[in-house]
This record gives structure tokens, sequence and C-alpha cells, in this order.
């Protein structure tokens, strides 16, 4: 005999405020919630150099810079999730009353893990697509020197760039900033990758 197991739908309201109030934080998929995982010493070092480099080239301009724990509200798909690094030109734009969840990054960056990857370039990429201001992907693989860049070129088209060299360059088209991958990737340990 097999026991059926009843799914909870959540509404975004009902997530907001258990999310208050969670120890840990996790994503919302259109009435699912979902657990976020940890992510390793690795990922952390990847997105903050990203962060902290990207931060300290873009001072004195009209762009805020996030990482992680900013929500990034995508109204179309119904999803609620916490990219690594955002980049939003000019005022952020949030939905509700808090200060909490924005909707309207021109720029994200994921780091990748063995358990988000497949999600992050497929599903995830499809729904920040619909975001009206989105219009650079950088995805940045945690295990080796690779990142790829999807840019935006006309409505429904992006190029695709891949770089897998210490010594390349990444050069962000929607922000006037380049980064050496081996700045990236400063004082990441690729021995000791051992996540699931």
């Amino acid at each position: 005999m097999q026991l059926e197991t009843q799914k909870v739908y959540y509404t975004p309201e009902e997530y907001l405020e258990l999310e208050e109030k969670a120890e840990y934080k996790s994503e919302y998929r259109d009435g699912e919630i979902v657990p976020m995982t940890g992510g390793t010493t690795n990922h952390n070092k990847i997105a903050g150099n990203f962060y902290a480099y990207l931060k300290f080239g873009l001072r004195g301009n009209n762009y805020d810079v996030y990482i992680g724990d900013v929500r990034l509200w995508i109204p179309r798909y119904r999803q609620h999730t916490y990219p690594d690094v955002m980049v939003i030109k000019g005022q952020p734009i949030y939905t509700g009353t808090s200060t909490t969840t924005v909707m309207n990054p021109m720029l994200i960056a994921e780091v990748l893990s063995k358990s988000t990857k497949n999600y992050d370039q497929g599903d995830k990429f499809l729904y920040y697509r619909s975001i009206p201001e989105f219009k650079e992907y950088i995805l940045i693989d945690q295990y080796q020197y690779h990142v790829m860049q999807y840019v935006k070129t006309a409505e429904s088209q992006w190029s695709f760039t891949e770089l897998e060299d210490e010594s390349a360059t990444l050069s962000l088209q929607t922000v006037d900033f380049q980064i050496e991958l081996r700045d990236l990737y400063e004082q990441v340990n690729f021995a000791e990758n051992n996540e699931d």
C-alpha cells in the first residue's frame, strides 16, 4: 500500500510571512516553498569576490549591487529567489511595503553548485528573462575556471560567451566593468570541492 502525501500550497504572502520567521532561507516556486541548500566556502568566496570587485568598480555610478540576502520577486512565474549577486540601475523597485524584495535587476550572477546548476541554467534563466530590465546573466562554476555569460542583444535574443582560462577577462556588457578570472576565483581551492 502506498501512502499519499498531500502537497501544501502557499500563497506568496504566506511564504513571506514564514520567511520572516525562518532560521534558514527558502525560495518560493509558484506555491511551493523550497529550502535553499547551504553554500560551500568556495561558493561564498566566488560570490563575495564578484560582489566586492563589482561594488568597488561601480562606485560613484548610479548602480546598486546586492549579494545573496536580497530577495527577488518574479511576478510572471510567481517566484521568490535569492540570486548570488544582482545589479540594479537607479532605484530598486520593491514589491510590497518592505525593502527586502526587489523586482528590477539588470544583471544577475549565480555561482553554480552540483545541486543547482541545471536549475540555474534552465528554468531559473527562463524566469529571469521575464524581468523587463534584465539584460545580462553570469554563471560561475565553483569547481573549475569556467564562466558563462549571456547578454541580451535584442528582444528574445541572447549572445553567449564562455571563459575557461584563469587569465581570461570577463567583460560585462551592461556596465563598464572587467575582472580577470584569477581575481574572481581569488583564494578558491578547487581541491576542497566535496559538495554533493
